[in-house]
C-alpha cells in the first residue's frame, strides 16, 4: 500500500498545486483535509470536490465552527488575548485546532505524515508543526512551499499545465487568512508600512467614517463566557457571528500594525475582528467590576504571556495549560451584563452590572451615607510610604556626609 500524507487544504492555489507537488516529491498519496472555522467564502462541498479534482485520493471536510468558538475563542476572551496589546490572535487561534484534526485524520487514514501550505518566513509553519509534534510526535511534517521549492510562479505554471480547477484571473494581490474570529491581510502594497490601507482590504467591517446612527448592545457573561446578546441566549459561536455583523457595521475592530514575528522579522499586517474587539472590551470591563485588585494586576501579566504562547504556536504546552488553570479560576465571578455603544469604529462601554460585583456604592459615594472611614487613611498612608521615607532619609544623610555623589 502506498504511503499517505494528509494535507491541510484551503482550496487555494498553493494547496491545490501542493497535492500533485507532494505526490511527485514524496511518492505518497495525498489525503486533503479542509476545516470550516467560519471563514465563509466558498461552499465547503466545492472545496472538497476541488481537492479530488486536483489529485487527492480522499478529501475530508470537517465543520469545526462550534468547537473553534467553544474551545479556542472562549479561552481567548477569558484571557483578554491581544498579542503586543493589539492583535486578537485571528490566525494563531485556528492553527492548533487545524493541527489537531490533521493528526487525527492522519491516524484515521493510515498516514505517516502531514503537510501544510505555509512558507518558511511565517509563523504558521511553527504553529502547525509544534502542535502536531505535541499531539502525535511520530508524524512527519512537510511543507511543499518551504521544503520542495513550490514558489508562486511555479505553482501557476503547474496549475495551467495540469488543468487544475483554479481561477488565477481572480487572484487577490494580497495574502488573506480568515475565520469567524477575524480576517488577516498582508503582502502586496502593504509591504511598505508607509502605505495607508485602502477600503478594498476590508470585508468584515464597513467604513467607520460614514455617518450612521449608533447601536447599543448588551452582552451577558457567565463565568467569563458570553451567553446572551440583548437578553437572548446565544452560543459562543452565535455571539461572535452577531457581533461581527453589528460591530462590523460600525467599522469596529480594524487594526493596522507592524508585528514581531516568531521567526525574527517584522511584518506589516492589517486585521479586522469586530466581534473579538467588542467581546474583549466588554469582558475586561466586567472583570474590573468583579475581580479583586491583586488578582487583576497579576492576571494582566498572565494575559500577555498567554497571548505570546499562543502566537508562538505553543497552545499544547505545559505552561499554557498551567496558565489556563489560573485564568479559569479568575473567572468564577465574572458574570453579569455589559452595555456598549457601537459607533464610528469604537465599542464604548457605557454600563456594567453584576450580582458578583465588588463595587460598593456606600463605600464609593462622596454623598451623605458614605460608610468609608476616612480617618483610617492617614495611618494607612504613613505605613504605606514608610519604606520610601526611610530610604529617602538615608539618601539625604549620605549626600550631606559626602559619601554619595
Amino acid at each position: 500500500m502506498t504511503e499517505r500524507v494528509v494535507l491541510a487544504y484551503s482550496g487555494g492555489l498553493d494547496t491545490s498545486v501542493g497535492i500533485g507537488w507532494l505526490k511527485d516529491a514524496t511518492g505518497k498519496d495525498v489525503v486533503a483535509m479542509a476545516i470550516d472555522v467560519g471563514q465563509d467564502g466558498e461552499d465547503m462541498e466545492v472545496v472538497r470536490q476541488r481537492a479530488l479534482d486536483c489529485g487527492a485520493v480522499e478529501s475530508v471536510v470537517i465543520d469545526a465552527k462550534d468547537e473553534f468558538a467553544n474551545d479556542y475563542l472562549v479561552p481567548a476572551i477569558k484571557a483578554n488575548a491581544m498579542y503586543q496589546k493589539r492583535y486578537p490572535l485571528v490566525s494563531a487561534l485556528s492553527r492548533p485546532l487545524i493541527a489537531k484534526y490533521l493528526a487525527r485524520t492522519a491516524q484515521e487514514h493510515g498516514a505517516d505524515s502531514v503537510a501544510h501550505g505555509c512558507t518558511g518566513k511565517g509563523n504558521d509553519q511553527v504553529r502547525f508543526e509544534a502542535a502536531v509534534a505535541a499531539i502525535a510526535p511520530d508524524l512527519i511534517s512537510l511543507a511543499p512551499v518551504r521544503d520542495f521549492a513550490l514558489t508562486r510562479d511555479k505553482a501557476i505554471v503547474y496549475a495551467a499545465e495540469h488543468n487544475l480547477p483554479i481561477e488565477q484571473s481572480k487572484k487577490s494581490p494580497y495574502s488573506i487568512d480568515q475565520n469567524v474570529w477575524g480576517r488577516a491581510v498582508e503582502t502586496g502594497f502593504l509591504e511598505d508600512p508607509w502605505n495607508a490601507p485602502i477600503e478594498d482590504l476590508y470585508t468584515y467591517s464597513q467604513d467607520p467614517s460614514v455617518p450612521r446612527e449608533a447601536t447599543e448592545v448588551t452582552i451577558t457573561f457567565d463565568q467569563g463566557v458570553p451567553v446572551a446578546i440583548d437578553g437572548t441566549s446565544v452560543t459562543p459561536l452565535q455571539a461572535v457571528e452577531i457581533l461581527n455583523r453589528s460591530a462590523g457595521a460600525h467599522g469596529i475592530g480594524r487594526l493596522d500594525m507592524v508585528e514581531d514575528r516568531l521567526v525574527g522579522i517584522k511584518s506589516r499586517e492589517v486585521y479586522e475582528s469586530p466581534a473579538g474587539t467588542t467581546l474583549i472590551e466588554a469582558h475586561e470591563h466586567l472583570e474590573d467590576l468583579t475581580i479583586e485588585r491583586e488578582v487583576a494586576r497579576y492576571k494582566r501579566r498572565v494575559e500577555a504571556e498567554w497571548s505570546e504562547l499562543v502566537y508562538d504556536g505553543l497552545w499544547f504546552s505545559g505552561l499554557k495549560r498551567a496558565l489556563d488553570a489560573f485564568i479559569d479560576d479568575t473567572q468564577r465571578y465574572v458574570s453579569g451584563d455589559v452595555r456598549l455603544n457601537l459607533h464610528a469604529g469604537k465599542a464604548t462601554v457605557t454600563g456594567r452590572r453584576s450580582e458578583q460585583s465588588l463595587y460598593d456604592f456606600d463605600l464609593a459615594t462622596y454623598d451623605t451615607g458614605d460608610t468609608f472611614d476616612q480617618s483610617l487613611a492617614k495611618g494607612f498612608i504613613e505605613l504605606h510610604s514608610l519604606p520610601s521615607k526611610i530610604s529617602a532619609q538615608r539618601d539625604l544623610a549620605a549626600q550631606q556626609n559626602g559619601s554619595v555623589k
